[in-house]
């Protein structure tokens, strides 16, 4: 069964306990800063087996020292659902043990 959209008042209130994810359109999104390349390319492999443990990916940009995260249900549309929201939520969990801000 595809996961339902969630309407944008919903989204919004959940964003504020995830600070720095931010609705974009049909997308929520997240860019980390972090203390190297190698604590990024750290976070993007941690970041990567969450998403497999959830079998939900968003996409995902390595940077120099950023590590952005952009991310829809493509089962719902497009739209954003409740797996979109804790896939943030479990990202957000580990980021700061790799140095983010």
């Amino acid at each position: 069964m595809p996961a339902a959209p969630l309407p944008k008042n919903e989204i919004e209130n959940r964003l504020r306990e995830l600070p720095g994810w931010t609705l974009e359109g049909d997308r929520i999104t997240r860019t980390y800063r972090l203390p190297s390349h190698f604590a990024a390319a750290g976070l993007t492999v941690h970041v990567a087996q969450i998403q497999d443990e959830l079998n939900h990916h968003s996409d995902l940009t390595l940077g120099y020292d950023t590590v952005a995260l952009s991310v829809n249900s493509h089962d719902a549309g497009g739209k954003v659902t409740e797996k979109d929201l804790a896939l943030a939520a479990r990202v957000a969990a580990v980021a700061a043990g790799h140095g983010a801000r």
